[in-house]
């Protein structure tokens, strides 16, 4: 199999596996086809209004002010004399999309929409809005559209600020906020002018939807402890009491309106979201108006968290719900059907009503959820053979038949309680159904996956064996043999193949069922290969072999360890530093023994450091800058002197450019954070100055020398350049103790080299990349070069986790782009801040390339090492992703799989662009002497 053809195999296999598990965990779970479901008695109100302050955390509504007044009088007001209150507990990703779904649908997106974006509707789906008569809303562009996107018909009426409104930088977001209140005033003015818009508002069934931003912008710039975001929240407070007013005089008290004040998520103390922190699933939940509860006292109630007690609300009735009940009780207040995919259940706590309308209330949530039920079973019946189907037990046909005949009977006999209890064992069945069959495949799917990664792991290693080591002959082939063979997979393939047919199986299952066929094949066809290796290992010592394989093992578990404990990457780094001393190699070369093991130690301390991100300080990013100045200064300086020798003034020149470009960077994040600080906004200046160093950056390096060390230096002052302007705080030192660490890493694998007498020491100073691709000098595989794969990828996880970005969706600061944007802009943000996290990748693949040519390896042996180590670690990831449990466990496991196999394609690219950067050189238009070595 030529080079191509193998690195496209790997390329497509890889993908395959990465996208197998959103299908196999994360597939969507609505179903379509489903009956409204309505109750039949008159609802206690003709109107909602839903107030959404987006990133409101439930503690920072609650909580009183130092001087033991309420943050937001009214609402406080409100729920201990007129309402009922609660914590809505949200899931992740806590992002808004999601959050308002939850809300006004009443289910649980998938990851795979997160994916999709925010502004989208990738699945259709009912909504609370959608069974209304009419909804008006006004807010965001970002949410506001997905709801009437989804609506039938023209009912859905939505009003929305600019996009450019969201700017973290602005003056003060709370004005988001301000927008929305006094247009809804001067809707409702405008319509005493206008009939038909005054009758429209005068019908029943009628949904006012106010959603509010300015908290969560004010909570990204400024963090949630701040003053912005307290005296945000009190503004709030007061639009609400002005709005609820001027309702209550529009309709002349008529006492039908029903109020809710809710948030989509949380938000972290460093101000982000994503992931599953109580500070971002735990969000306020109030309701007052018609048909709602009054407050009920308590004399002790107990919950797990010791809010009541900081709040001075123990003695008030506290309601908890899941976000997804919020869309229920709506639907239940202005008597709408009960949104077709809604998972929540009724609470029924929050209702004011008699205990007949309760029952019928619980009853129709319990038939609307068997409904689903029933269609995602008939769905799963039509796909599979009748003999292999097994159909969820608690819930058969006759068992739902009995459960809806009881509760009927219960409910005519006036037995309410027993009716609604009835409902609620109704609904948990209905509920655990919809899952089972929802992962009626997973085992299935998940087999064929782990089938097809072993036997690509087992081909990869056969690959290295026969190509790159001397542990085997060339064995002829046999060609009837090979025959045989090829028939009997194919023949295989075919039996699948109908198998899925038969059972009208999505287009995805043949891949995933299909592809272990071919990969097995391939190993099968290396069976005199694999006889002869074991001739060969066994006539080894097994002591010997057994060692190897354990210390190997333990490598990997380290490194999967990492991705949960970031201290294991500091335990790793301990035991680098003593390599030299436990092979001895510090006898031959003392000095760059010393610093490799003290550069060790150094960046050993920043997986032990907090998450980056969580408290800015810009001075550490400009100690940072003065000290890479210092050192291309110095580099410079050592450059003039040689200069005679080799190179060129444009050479210099070059360097001199990229010191300036450090110095400019330096100052344009102290003078940027100095503006945002006295919201003056981002100066333009600073914001084109940001994007030309990036531009350049890119370029710059290649117009350096190709020698060795001076073009690793060139690519590390372009990269640092940027990564200064994208950082917040410690890790702007980062990319420099890493790449001091690669730098001695090239010396040290030189040294090594020589201890195995492996070949000579190369004279690294005057080493030009440029000629460095001589293909007779490469030499084959030793069992070191196994320890130095190894390295790699363990400072490619350091390089992703030593400063904490990944550990999960809420570490992602937006603070370390303002330097070059402040406006909401998902796409552009994340796609700077994945920016962020290639970088000290991009040093640690260029030291990789650079050892790969001084120690005469081709690149592609060092290559399958490598994706032999990373596929072994993916294979660990895919059976720990979880869908149940927390939802940060779920977030993380996926996190960790996708990570991993990304890092797998992520590293082909990777090695192309370190080739790129190491060999190619653009001459500018001059002439130019060459210098050979």
């Amino acid at each position: 199999m030529g080079i191509p053809v193998f690195i496209l195999a790997g390329l497509l296999v890889h993908c395959v596996f990465l996208v197998s598990i959103f299908d196999i965990y994360f597939s969507s779970p609505l179903v379509h086809g489903m009956t409204p479901q309505q109750t039949p008695l008159p609802p206690p109100a003709k109107r909602l209004v839903l107030f959404v302050a987006d990133g409101l955390r439930a503690d920072s509504l609650y909580e009183l002010n130092s001087n033991g007044t309420p943050r937001a009088p009214y609402l406080r007001s409100i729920l201990e004399n007129n309402g009922s209150w609660g914590i809505s507990h949200t899931r992740v990703p806590t992002e808004s999309r999601p959050g308002h779904v939850a809300l006004i649908a009443g289910f649980y997106e998938d990851v795979s929409a997160v994916a999709k974006g925010w502004k989208e509707n990738p699945v259709e789906f009912d909504s609370v809005f959608n069974e209304s008569k009419y909804t008006w809303g006004w807010g965001s562009p970002d949410i506001l559209p997905m709801f009437a996107k989804g609506a039938t018909g023209d009912h859905v009426y939505t009003f929305c600020y600019t996009a450019e409104s969201e700017d973290f930088g602005a003056q003060d977001a709370a004005e988001l906020d301000m927008w929305v209140f006094d247009h809804v005033k001067s809707f409702f003015n405008s319509s005493r002018s206008n009939q038909t818009l005054f009758s429209a508002l005068h019908e029943d069934r009628v949904v006012l939807f106010l959603h509010l931003l300015g908290i969560d912008t004010n909570g990204h710039a400024h963090r949630p402890n701040s003053r912005e975001y307290k005296e945000n929240i009190k503004k709030v407070d007061e639009g609400i009491k002005e709005i609820a007013s001027m309702i209550e005089n529009f309709y002349g008290n008529d006492g039908k309106t029903a109020f809710i004040l809710t948030s989509d998520h949380g938000m972290t103390d460093w101000g982000s979201h994503g992931a599953g922190h109580p500070s971002e699933t735990l969000t306020p939940l109030i309701v007052w108006g018609a048909g709602v509860n009054y407050p009920q006292k308590v004399t002790s109630q107990f919950f797990e968290d010791n809010f009541l007690k900081e709040w001075k609300l123990e003695d008030l009735k506290r309601m908890d719900v899941n976000q997804a009940d919020i869309a229920p009780l709506m639907a239940s207040l202005i008597g709408v059907p009960f949104p077709l995919n809604s998972v929540g259940t009724l609470p029924l706590e929050y209702l004011n009503n008699s205990a007949h309308f309760k029952a019928e209330s619980m009853f129709t949530n319990a038939v609307q959820i068997l409904e689903q039920f029933k269609v995602k079973m008939s769905q799963k019946k039509e796909t599979t053979l009748s003999f292999l189907f097994t159909p969820f037990k608690p819930l058969s046909d006759s068992e739902q038949i009995n459960f809806l005949k009881k509760t009927r009977l219960y409910i005519q006999q006036e037995k309410y309680d027993e009716a609604v209890s009835l409902c609620k064992t109704l609904i948990n069945l209905a509920l655990e159904g919809l899952s089972y069959y929802h992962t009626y495949d997973r085992l299935f799917l998940g087999l064929s996956i782990a089938m097809g990664f072993v036997g690509w792991t087992t081909y990869v290693i056969l690959v290295i064996i026969k190509t790159h080591t001397n542990l085997t002959k060339t064995v002829q082939t046999n060609n009837q043999e090979s025959t045989v063979l090829f028939y009997s997979f194919a023949f295989v393939g075919i039996i699948i193949a109908f198998f899925l047919l038969i059972q009208t199986c999505p287009w995805t299952y043949y891949v995933y069922c299909l592809l272990p066929v071919p990969v097995w094949y391939a190993v099968v066809r290396e069976i005199p290969v694999i006889q002869d290796l074991a001739t060969n290992l066994l006539s080894l010592r097994i002591g010997q072999s057994i060692g190897f394989l354990l210390v190997c093992t333990l490598g990997i578990e380290i490194l999967v360890f990492s991705f949960f404990y970031r201290s294991a990457l500091t335990i790793g780094l301990l035991v680098f530093a003593g390599w030299p001393v436990i092979t001895q190699l510090w006898v031959q070369a003392k000095t760059t023994a010393l610093i490799w093991t003290l550069l060790c130690v150094l960046l050993a301390i920043f997986p032990l450091m907090p998450v980056v991100g969580r408290e800015p300080n810009i001075s550490l990013v400009i100690a940072a800058g003065l000290l890479t100045l210092l050192i291309s200064c110095f580099s410079l300086a050592s450059l003039c002197k040689s200069e005679n020798k080799y190179g060129n003034n444009e050479d210099l020149k070059i360097h001199f450019y990229q010191v300036l470009s450090i110095a400019l960077s330096t100052y344009v994040v102290s003078s940027t954070h100095d503006s945002l600080k006295n919201k003056q906004g981002l100066p333009l200046l600073n914001q084109i100055a940001s994007w030309m160093t990036l531009v350049s950056s890119s370029v710059l390096p290649l117009l350096s020398p190709t020698f060795l060390f001076r073009r690793l230096f060139s690519i590390l002052l372009s990269l640092m350049s940027v990564y200064l302007l994208l950082s917040t705080g410690y890790e702007a030192l980062f990319p420099l103790v890493l790449s001091g660490l690669m730098f001695v890493w090239i010396n040290m694998e030189q040294e090594a080299l020589q201890h195995y007498g492996l070949s000579l020491k190369q004279k690294l100073a005057v080493f030009n990349f440029a000629y460095a691709t001589d293909i007779s000098q490469f030499r084959q595989l030793h069992l070191d070069d196994v320890r130095r794969s190894f390295f790699f990828v363990f400072f490619i996880v350091t390089a992703f986790f030593g400063t904490g970005n990944i550990a999960s969706v809420n570490s992602f600061d937006p603070a370390s782009v303002y330097c070059f944007l402040t406006v909401f802009s998902p796409f552009m943000m994340g796609g700077l801040l994945v920016l962020k996290v290639v970088i000290p990748f991009v040093l640690v693949s260029c030291a990789f390339e650079a050892i790969q040519v001084t120690t005469q390896l081709s690149s592609k042996s060092l290559f399958l090492i490598v994706l032999v180590i990373s596929d072994i670690m993916a294979l660990h990831f895919f059976f720990l992703v979880k869908d149940y449990g927390s939802w940060l466990d779920i977030g993380t496991s996926i996190s960790h799989y996708v990570l991993v196999m990304s890092l797998t394609i992520f590293m082909m690219l990777m090695n192309g662009l370190a080739q790129l950067l190491t060999t190619k050189r653009f001459e500018l238009l001059r002439r130019t002497k060459h210098h050979s070595m």
